[in-house]
């Protein structure tokens, strides 16, 4: 492949998964009124698990998909620049395991939803990976998130209220997780991915 075409796939996914974010969000506000809203993360109600695979999706409002879009962009570019199996991974990761961690210790009552838990993840993962690999890219890529975005890990504790703090916490957590061991979760999902395209 390429430099040309992987940087249009990379395009691609990202653009294509920002698309998706806003055309739910026009649909959800313009009209349904918010009815999406109830399938996010409901903690330990079992129809709540269902917003571990929605939850990110799905946003409280234009002015609150807003506020998340611009991060997103930025952070997962910078991750994707390196390696498109490497955002899967860590978008994946973050995605899933992030939300089961809300299942499991989120506010009792709540509702979870939106992909600042992606954000943080993305954070959380360059902010480490500079930390663990200690290249010049790395390096460089930490300081560039932490400048850009380092005041948000305030968002990490419970101090604004309707705030899901605890969507930021585990999506930073698992996003530093995954940096620590990026070598074989990364040689892990490729083997996955080749294996799933045999039986596709």
């Amino acid at each position: 492949m390429t430099v040309a075409s992987a940087l249009y796939l990379q395009v691609k996914i990202l653009g294509g998964f920002v698309a998706v974010l806003w055309g739910l969000e026009l649909v959800d506000t313009l009209l349904l009124r918010g009815w999406l809203n109830q399938f996010g993360i409901l903690p330990r109600r079992w129809r709540g698990l269902r917003g571990v695979l929605l939850a990110p999706l799905l946003h409280r409002d234009l002015r609150h998909l807003t506020t998340n879009t611009v991060p997103l962009v930025v952070l997962g570019g910078l991750i994707l620049w390196q390696s498109t199996s490497l955002f899967l991974l860590v978008t994946a990761g973050v995605w899933l395991l992030g939300g089961l961690g809300v299942w499991f210790l989120g506010g009792r009552n709540s509702n979870h939803i939106g992909a600042s838990g992606l954000v943080f993840g993305y954070l959380g993962f360059l902010l480490a990976q500079g930390f663990f690999e200690q290249s010049g890219a790395a390096i460089a890529l930490s300081l560039i998130a932490g400048l850009l975005y380092g005041s948000t890990l305030w968002g990490i504790l419970p101090f604004q209220r309707g705030v899901s703090w605890q969507g930021h916490l585990f999506g930073c957590l698992v996003g530093g997780a995954i940096s620590r061991y990026q070598a074989p979760l990364q040689q892990w999902f490729l083997s996955l991915t080749h294996w799933v395209n045999l039986w596709i």
